[in-house]
């Protein structure tokens, strides 16, 4: 496994003559013309018909790298007719207070045209603890959604099909035993779990270079997402077990390259693993997704979804030797940035937003969510979750932006832009490499990870940036120009005490209830398997059907395996 080839490739170009352009166009054609479309108008307002992919008329520098709609790299999408076939999935995050509380949102999502689920969870469940737990005093259902047992899972997706409904969860280090329950729910509706389809996040690398959720070391980790890899290519092959995420990194501070790279080497190091399982790459990989950022710069956000396409493929298909373009594709969603909303003129959020997610859009989102205006200051109340959807409701049906396929394509800006920020991702993917031992990915990124690397470069890049606000290089409204007093204060959705009390009072009585026995067996069972090197996910699922908790099973799992503490660095 080589990538010494690798360097440079981005500067490589040639011109290609009419004939090339044209067998090019002409292989398009054949592709859009073999695959579904939806019923709409591909007009403008004014009702000029366009055409659903537009490319050169002569000879080009370098268009090998930027292509066709549907070709190898997949600089311009996976799909000949972008999204004329099928629009962005309208999929909105969401979790707060208990399990009854979020499946009225959810109910309302629905309601309002949402295409699919996104499940926030709270800090406690975020990290395997219980809501009885002592560190979860003052913490439950403030961030998200407490989630206990499989009986949570029962009341959080009541009346809502699973077999009919895509559910993504946001949840890395207890993302398995998260998991477990979510499939007893499904089994409990009477639904076949084989067929479910969704998505995990499970990423544990970047809770270790940002977010800061862990359980245990990583290797105990990596063990229990190879696991899953196994057990939902086996038992549930619509199901993405793994959701690569690099929005933790952008909000943490990184630019946009940082993002770009360290999110994609981590995905690298993810096939590492299931090619080091003895996985089918033809099989695995397409069960791997993506989750970015789209953050306020219009043109560098649509340049990083075009590269992030392109070097996967190129990676994919050079280092890993994966030879189907499904196996080639990345598909991710992405949010719009967090950490671009203001406290100050909150009402400003609603125009980032809309630019953030027209910028994903143009960038070929497979799915995506839209922020509320004042998730800076709490958990969206339900106005403010109703206005972000509608966001990308109008953006969907009003704009005209799905009828083109890559309809930035070819502008010398935006190519220079992807141009360079492959560039400098391939820089860094050289610094990850040569700080493993072996030269692959995974090992590099490890020991990124116990030295702190990962950490000092955003935190860098988030110092200046930070310095340019306050010397007022960078400018954002309502904060370091352009500012005024007297806003009106918002009504934010504010989580009662009486959430935290009625869980563990709840929890409680399923404690009461359940067979003490067969939760005690279950989890021995599991333990025994974690002692081995057996598959984690059925004595888990098992301990999930006897309503073992998630404190329960995290808490076993770390008490043999030991917790982790990140190295100090200064």
């Amino acid at each position: 496994m080589s990538g010494s080839t690798l360097a440079g490739i981005t500067r490589t170009s040639y011109y290609l003559g009419v004939d090339d352009i044209e067998a090019g166009r002409r292989r398009w054609q054949d592709r859009f013309d073999a695959s579904r479309k939806r019923d709409a108008d591909f007009t403008t307002l004014s009702g000029i018909e366009v055409a659903p992919v537009y490319g050169p008329a002569g000879p080009v520098e370098g268009f090998e790298r930027i292509g066709w709609p549907g070709e190898f790299p997949f600089t311009r999408g996976l799909y000949a007719g972008g999204y004329r076939g099928r629009p962005f999935t309208i999929r909105q995050f969401a979790g707060f207070g208990n399990a009854r509380q979020t499946n009225e949102r959810y109910k309302l999502i629905l309601a309002e045209g949402g295409g699919g689920l996104s499940v926030a969870f709270d800090m406690p469940t975020l990290m395997g603890r219980d809501s009885d737990d002592g560190r979860a005093l003052g913490e439950v259902g403030h961030c998200g959604v407490a989630i206990d047992s499989a009986a949570d899972m029962d009341v959080l997706f009541d009346g809502i099909p699973l077999g009919d409904v895509t559910t993504s969860m946001t949840i890395s280090g207890p993302a398995v035993p998260v998991f477990c329950m979510y499939l007893v729910a499904a089994e409990r509706q009477g639904v076949a779990i084989g067929g479910l389809d969704g998505t995990l996040q499970t990423d544990i690398f970047k809770e270790y270079i940002a977010q800061k959720e862990w359980l245990f070391a990583p290797e105990p980790h990596l063990r229990l997402i190879g696991d899953l890899m196994e057990f939902c290519a086996a038992e549930i092959p619509a199901y993405k077990p793994l959701s690569v995420s690099g929005y933790h990194i952008r909000e943490a501070g990184s630019t946009a390259a940082q993002e770009l790279a360290f999110t994609l080497a981590d995905g690298f190091g993810y096939v590492e693993l299931g090619l080091a399982r003895g996985l089918d790459i033809e099989q695995f990989a397409p069960g791997l997704s993506f989750f970015f950022d789209a953050h306020i710069d219009f043109f560098e956000e649509i340049a990083k979804f075009r590269a992030a396409r392109r070097i996967w493929a190129r990676w994919l298909r050079d280092v890993y030797g994966a030879k189907t373009a499904r196996a080639q594709w990345l598909r991710f969603h992405t949010q719009t940035a967090g950490v671009s909303l203001t406290a100050q003129q909150p009402d400003n959020n609603i125009v980032r937003t809309a630019v953030e997610a027209l910028a994903a859009v143009l960038g070929g989102t497979n799915s995506l969510h839209t922020n509320a205006l004042d998730e800076v200051l709490a958990l969206p109340s339900e106005r403010a979750a109703k206005i972000a959807l509608r966001t990308q409701q109008v953006l969907a049906e009003e704009t005209g932006v799905l009828n083109v396929a890559d309809p930035l394509g070819g502008s010398w800006y935006v190519e220079a832009l992807t141009d360079e920020l492959e560039r400098q991702a391939e820089e860094i993917f050289a610094k990850i490499r040569d700080m493993g031992t072996d030269g692959t990915m995974t090992s590099g990124i490890l020991r990124g990870i116990e030295d702190g690397w990962f950490t000092g470069e955003i935190a860098e890049a988030a110092f200046t940036y930070q310095q340019k606000l306050e010397k007022g290089d960078k400018k954002v409204v309502g904060v370091n120009v352009n500012t005024s007093s007297g806003e009106p204060e918002l009504e934010i959705l504010r989580i009662s005490g009486d959430v935290e009390r009625d869980q563990v009072r709840e929890l409680a009585g399923r404690k009461a209830a359940r067979d003490e026995d067969a939760v005690r067996a279950a989890l021995a069972a599991m333990l025994e398997t974690a002692r081995g090197d057996g598959n984690l996910v059925p004595p888990m699922l098992a301990a999930c059907r006897a309503e073992a908790t998630l404190g329960e099973i995290c808490g076993t799992l770390r008490d043999e395996w030991g917790a982790y503490t990140e190295p100090a660095r200064f």
